[in-house]
């Protein structure tokens, strides 16, 4: 049986889109935090770190649009045993932080990743972190520049990075929401990719 999957909400794209989990999930609502839209600041993060801590870190996490792909650093430090992390992103998320470093932010947190002594290239198992912007407007519309890949692509390119390996967990951000202007192709078009995405991950779990 699966594991439960996770539900982090912070802007309600969900539920603009209409889509949850199949099967068991955890759904941690977010929206009424301050200080977690593309910066996190300290006292939110005490909050979201332990709200996720009795939440297990292998199983699929989604953790909302591209502004909170810092979540991805968060639930690395839940790791048991090293693992390689492995990005699917149209960007490096490596910048300095804009606010200083003590400032964790979408596009900062592979820094803290990096420094996480279980995030190891030479590691047995494998861990996920998919930006849904690494793919062409086809199969994902986002808030961010996209890439070129097609899901299909992606698909193998997880297949081949698992190959071998223990699933370690993963972690999806990625869409659009109606604040944001979706429409309701847009919306559609992110509900089938993020099915397929899911029904994908859970049979190598």
């Amino acid at each position: 049986m699966a594991l439960k999957q996770t539900v982090c909400s912070f802007s309600g794209v969900y539920s603009d889109e209409g889509w949850s989990p199949a099967g068991d999930s955890i759904l941690l609502d977010f929206s009424e935090i301050p200080g977690t839209s593309c910066y996190l600041d300290g006292s939110a993060r005490a909050q979201l770190e332990n709200a996720i801590a009795p939440c297990p870190c292998r199983s699929i996490h989604w953790i909302d649009t591209g502004d909170y792909h810092y979540m991805s650093a968060l639930w690395l430090q839940k790791l048991a045993s090293p693992a390689r992390l492995i990005l699917f992103d149209n960007h490096p998320d490596d910048q300095a932080p804009a606010f200083g470093a003590d400032v964790l932010s979408c596009g900062s947190w592979m820094l803290e990743a990096r420094a996480n002594p279980l995030v190891r290239d030479d590691a047995p198992e494998v861990y996920l972190s998919i930006d849904l912007d690494v793919l062409c407007r086809d199969d994902a519309r986002t808030n961010w520049d996209q890439g070129a890949m097609r899901l299909p692509e992606l698909l193998q390119r997880i297949d081949d990075a698992l190959a071998g390996k223990r699933f370690a967990g993963a972690d999806i951000c990625g869409g659009l929401t109606l604040a944001q202007g979706a429409s309701p192709a847009d919306l559609a078009v992110n509900f089938r990719t993020r099915r397929a995405l899911e029904s994908f991950l859970i049979g190598r779990l």
